[in-house]
């Protein structure tokens, strides 16, 4: 139970514990939650019948999760944290962009956690006889849920690591006992159903919530196996660790979907799927399994503050972090803007989510997966990886580049994308990011390669 002062510095091999089993239930007592199931209720929100939605939820998540899997595979190998790998492709300078997203990216998910999270404490309240609920209530609720919500990620890796083990099993009987109630008021039908390009809107949607929003996180637990850790092992530990959770509690959320219209809504609207009597027991489950998904993503985004260049130590960022994720949720909760804040918020991902993943994946084939620990947090032109002004150009304008084609390819809450719009409203900006930016990055380190050859090519002569 001390509190881990590493941040994204290196992990010595003597340091190094655990097996690459361990990343199974990391990431299942992460990803089995409530909000896992009410995004297999957004999917038919979207107009796909059950059978589609089905699809879209398997594809999205075949197509996503490996990510987390090779994501996790530079943790062994390098002892650092997944932002901090970053550098490879961004330079020490240009990574701290990257970061900052990352950050951003998870005080998102963690200040929808705190949301529902308060919503579900209040709802219990209410049925505890505590009507009378004014804004003091609900800020004494909201500052008790981040007191709690403080201690495992503050603690660190080792206590997360254990946490999340013993969730996995006290999820998977909560939510089969749901499966059971539920299972026979399910109304499966393949009449109706949504078009095409509704459809690869529901893929994106299932690609940037699950695996693709992952992806960044997943070296930050990685990195404390051995180096000789098995590469097949951490890969598939981590990637069926959330591609199971998902494919089934979306697929619950789906079949809910059929019974309950405004299942979207977790705490109001889900519960009407289920008997009066596991009300308690559901909120009271909502409320582990958010606390479980947001300790993950609370050890992360500490991290990811570091590597955006905030030289704080990790407890110092994972306080500040939360105290912003308070003022984030008590302005959500105030609003009653949730579900429109959550939706712009997963649509704007894929802009910088995707390119990233294009670029990351290909600098790690182009290096055939070998870094240099050090050298990442040499911060001078000494650094292999310093570039000019110790930012690498070929990575952050692959990055550009391929914001730009997932922004022209996007059909989102927040704007539709041109090329979106002239293929009748069809989403390929996960695709469009990746590929093109991967791609641009691989042509401009080949052309960086070739120019020096080039130039000396005269001299030889």
């Amino acid at each position: 139970m001390a509190v881990e002062q590493r941040g994204i510095e290196l992990v010595s091999q003597q340091e190094r514990y655990g097996r690459p089993r361990d990343l199974l239930f990391l990431w299942s007592g992460t990803t089995l939650g409530i909000f896992t199931l009410v995004y297999g209720t957004v999917v038919v929100s979207l107009g796909l019948s059950f059978p589609q939605a089905v699809a879209a939820i398997v594809i999205g998540n075949l197509l996503s999760f490996p990510l987390v899997g090779l994501t996790s595979l530079q943790g062994p190998a390098v002892g650092t944290s997944t932002m901090a790998v970053s550098r490879a492709a961004y330079g020490p300078k240009g990574a701290r962009a990257l970061g900052f997203f990352g950050w951003l990216n998870m005080v998102g998910f963690e200040a929808g956690g705190m949301v529902l999270i308060t919503f579900a404490a209040l709802a219990l309240l209410d049925k505890a006889g505590v009507h009378d609920q004014g804004i003091g209530l609900k800020v004494a609720v909201i500052l008790v849920a981040a007191l709690i919500q403080l201690v495992l990620p503050l603690v660190g890796h080792a206590a997360v690591m254990k946490a999340q083990k013993y969730f996995t099993w006290v999820f998977v009987a909560m939510f089969a006992i749901m499966a059971v109630l539920i299972g026979p008021k399910v109304e499966i039908t393949a009449s109706g159903g949504a078009d095409f390009a509704t459809f690869t809107g529901a893929v994106a949607l299932v690609m940037s919530c699950g695996g693709l929003s992952w992806a960044p996180l997943g070296s930050d637990y990685s990195r404390y196996l051995p180096q000789n850790a098995s590469r097949k092992a951490v890969f598939g530990y981590a990637a069926l660790g959330g591609f199971v959770p998902y494919v089934l509690l979306m697929t619950l959320g789906a079949a809910v979907a059929t019974v309950v219209k405004d299942a979207g809504d977790p705490i109001s609207g889900l519960p009407g799927a289920l008997p009066g009597w596991f009300t308690v027991p559901y909120l009271l489950l909502a409320m582990v399994t958010l606390f479980a998904v947001n300790t993950t993503d609370l050890y992360s985004s500490g991290l990811n503050l570091q590597a955006a260049g905030i030289n704080v130590k990790r407890w110092v960022a994972v306080v500040a972090d939360l105290v912003i994720c308070v003022a984030v949720t008590y302005v959500a909760v105030m609003s009653d803007s949730f579900n429109t804040m959550l939706n712009t918020f997963l649509g704007l991902l894929i802009i910088w989510l995707a390119p990233w993943a294009g670029v990351y994946l290909s600098d790690w084939l182009r290096r055939r997966g070998s870094y240099d620990g050090p050298a990442l947090f040499d911060e001078s032109p000494a650094s292999p990886y310093w570039g000019h002004g110790g930012i690498r150009w070929s990575g952050m304008a692959a990055q550009i580049i391929g914001m730009i084609a997932a922004g022209l390819c996007i059909n989102s809450v927040a704007f539709v994308g041109w090329i979106s719009q002239a293929m009748g409203g069809a989403d390929f900006s996960i695709f469009a990011g990746a590929i093109v930016a991967g791609i641009t990055y691989l042509a401009l380190e080949l052309v960086l390669k070739r120019r020096p050859a080039l130039q000396t090519a005269p001299d030889a002569a």
